[in-house]
């Protein structure tokens, strides 16, 4: 998983020079479940007052102390302060994409639908805002005091262990469960908090049955049947969710997590353990703590070891241990030459070190193997590009899509082997995922040919947060630099992108090397 994002807010702040400004809460805000670690507390500051304009750093000021406030329990501050922000950040869809994510995450519907409403590219946000809704909105809207309130009761919950208190006084209120099912999702939540299996059974089924597609009381009932005598229950449940439509990348990966730690939990081999619980950890981004439960995991049997060299040689290569990634991924493939796991480490191992041909054999092997993902038939796809054979790609590539609508390699790969459908299928990779940097950096690319030079920006600023070191980001701010006739600011992006790339030929055209 690419940076520690997969829970992060992202701030953008569009000055004239495209600055990025991020408040990472992957340290803060944890799904609620037993992994958890103690939250930190952010030192307190003063909130900024409405209708203001925010630098950056009074968007990493205003978000962390609505934060904290809200890990306080003191929801209603913190509801104004994450509003003020969300009204005054410099227009970004992004921005609002993910501030739309957190609100609804912690609750607060009511700020995701106003991030949602200042969204203004229906083309880059549908998807999203489609499974943010389906992964938490409630079937009834709250008022805006209920949802202050019931945020308050989540908040004791999840960050101040007083889910006792919490069911106690939900309970009470009839009237609140009889007429919301989200009401009923935070009274289950503080029973299994409180480890009261029964009576959180019972209040996720009412939850359930005032609400069935919400996606996030199906997890936290897979939570709760894992801890009662029939655990395999929950695996039903885990594939009940697995046969919803999710379309984006971050929504598909919080499935797989599920599925992952509800195995974990239902498996009664030491091994079987560890393996799925390496298998969270490398959902959640947990890369190292992946790499060292697979470590205790190997035993004398060698069916075992093969899976757990094969998994340990796909977070080494994430890691960007190559050495060790082979070394493991070899170790799988000698014992077991249909693991599919090996052989697509192998492929990406061998791509790479620019050995298509090779890579194309490991990756066509693995597809073979493994009939349900269409990953290795797209890295195959990838490798038939290097090599030239074009016409095979767009094959694989249009394949893959008239199956599978969130293949976001295979939208922009098309996007960039037709050029009639460049922008549309372009949006549609960011969409499904709002972490492709290649996506934006080829939108930006567009705009700049149509000298749309602050909507390239825009593109830009959020590939640089991305990935900061990405040579393409420094030539194409260059080419807007240039573009707007700010020639010194446009030969150091253009050094920039050589001193990151210095084979890359187009930073050398434009600096006349």
């Amino acid at each position: 998983m690419k940076k520690k994002k997969i829970l992060s807010l992202i701030i953008l702040i569009t000055a004239s020079c495209q600055q990025v400004f991020a408040v990472n809460i992957n340290d803060l805000i944890k799904p609620a479940n037993p992994l958890d670690v103690p939250l930190p507390i952010i030192k307190e500051a003063i909130p900024l007052p409405k209708k203001v304009t925010l630098t950056k750093n009074d968007v990493h000021n205003q978000y962390a102390i609505a934060l904290n406030r809200f890990i306080q329990s003191n929801v209603r501050s913190s509801y104004m302060d994450f509003e003020v922000l969300i009204e005054n950040v410099s227009p970004s869809d992004y921005v609002y994409l993910e501030m739309s994510g957190k609100m609804a995450e912690l609750g607060l519907f009511r700020l995701s639908e106003l991030a949602m409403s200042k969204i203004s590219d229906e083309d880059i946000s549908y998807l999203q805002i489609e499974d943010v809704k389906h992964f938490y909105f409630p079937a009834v809207k709250l008022s805006k005091d209920d949802e202050i309130y019931l945020a308050e009761m989540f908040s004791n919950i999840v960050y101040n262990q007083q889910s006792q208190e919490v069911t106690a006084e939900l309970v009470k209120n009839t009237a609140l469960l009889d007429k919301y099912d989200y009401a009923n999702y935070l009274t289950a939540l503080g029973y299994y908090k409180s480890n009261n299996i029964a009576e959180a059974e019972k209040y996720i089924n009412i939850a359930i049955s005032k609400n069935s597609k919400n996606i996030n009381y199906q997890k936290l009932k897979a939570e709760i049947l894992s801890q009662t005598s029939k655990p395999q229950n929950a695996l039903k449940v885990v594939n009940a969710i697995k046969s919803q439509t999710l379309l984006t990348t971050e929504f598909n990966r919080k499935v797989n997590s599920i599925e992952e730690y509800i195995l974990y939990k239902t498996k009664k081999n030491e091994f079987e353990k560890k393996y799925h619980l390496a298998y969270y950890y490398y959902y959640e981004n947990e890369l190292n703590k992946s790499m060292r439960t697979l470590q205790t995991a190997f035993n004398t049997k060698k069916s075992n070891n093969k899976n757990i060299y094969a998994l340990l040689s796909r977070v080494y290569y994430d890691l960007k241990e190559y050495e060790k990634a082979e070394d493991n991924a070899v170790k799988a493939y000698k014992l077991d030459k249909s693991n599919d796991i090996a052989l697509l480490v192998l492929g990406d191992l061998a791509y790479r070190n620019e050995n298509y041909d090779e890579a194309v054999k490991y990756y066509e092997n693995a597809a073979s193997e493994d009939k349900i993902s269409y990953i290795p038939d797209e890295k195959a796809a990838l490798a038939y590009l290097k090599i030239g054979n074009i016409k095979k790609a767009k094959d694989i590539f249009a394949k893959i899509l008239k199956y599978n609508a969130d293949s976001y390699i295979s939208y922009y790969n098309m996007a960039l082997i037709d050029k009639s459908r460049e922008i549309p299928y372009l949006k549609k990779s960011v969409a499904i995922n709002l972490d492709f940097k290649d996506g934006w950096i080829d939108l930006a690319r567009t705009e700049i040919d149509k000298n749309q030079l602050e909507t390239a920006s825009n593109y830009l600023a959020i590939a640089k947060y991305i990935d900061e070191n990405d040579f393409r980001y420094y030539y194409y701010q260059g080419l807007v630099y240039k573009n707007k006739g700010l020639t010194a600011d446009a030969k150091r992006s253009f050094r920039k992108s050589l001193m990151l790339n210095p084979k890359y030929a187009p930073a050398k055209e434009e600096l006349s090397i």
